[in-house]
């Protein structure tokens, strides 16, 4: 386990407070994979909490889902009247992990270990997973009214009124 300041630990308890608040992580007692964290700090000063499952990740197939090509996206936005364009935050965190994977995603923290009951970022696939959910969703606007790139979303449109 690695040591952190304490202002550092502090920071730590509070995002780790909100996770459990949002029912996104669950305390583990006996984990068979375990992952460190590590703090990241965001320009505004507020850390943001990352997990490093590189040893995780190593195990796993890749999930060959294709990301669409940026180039294209962009391409197709040309000539609208009209674009806006969303970060689907928190998106990652809406898709639940099947129950025999979830207690894979553990983590250590100072306090308790904790794994993830809901997608978290770091893992290998998790890309390709969020695409493939957004391409179910959005299946009958893609390419017409509505463009994406994981949790990147682009609405366009000629006309405010159809937009």
């Amino acid at each position: 386990m690695r040591n952190f300041h304490p202002k550092i630990e502090k920071q730590i308890k509070v995002e780790i407070e909100k996770l459990l608040a949002a029912g996104f992580i669950k305390p583990i007692k006996h984990p068979t994979w375990l992952a460190n964290i590590v703090p990241v700090k965001k320009k505004t000063g507020v850390i943001r909490i990352c997990t490093n499952y590189r040893n995780l990740n190593r195990a796993r197939l890749k999930d060959e889902f294709p990301l669409p090509n940026m180039d294209v996206l962009i391409d197709s936005t040309s000539g609208q009247g009209l674009l806006s364009f969303m970060d689907m935050f928190s998106g990652y965190n809406q898709i639940k992990m099947s129950p025999k994977d979830a207690k894979k995603t553990a983590f250590r923290t100072p306090y308790e270990n904790f794994y993830y009951k809901v997608m978290p970022f770091g893992l290998k696939n998790a890309g390709a997973t969020y695409q493939r959910a957004m391409m179910a969703v959005f299946h009958d606007m893609m390419g017409k009214e509505v463009e994406d790139y994981v949790d990147d979303l682009a609405v366009k449109s000629k006309t405010r009124v159809s937009h």
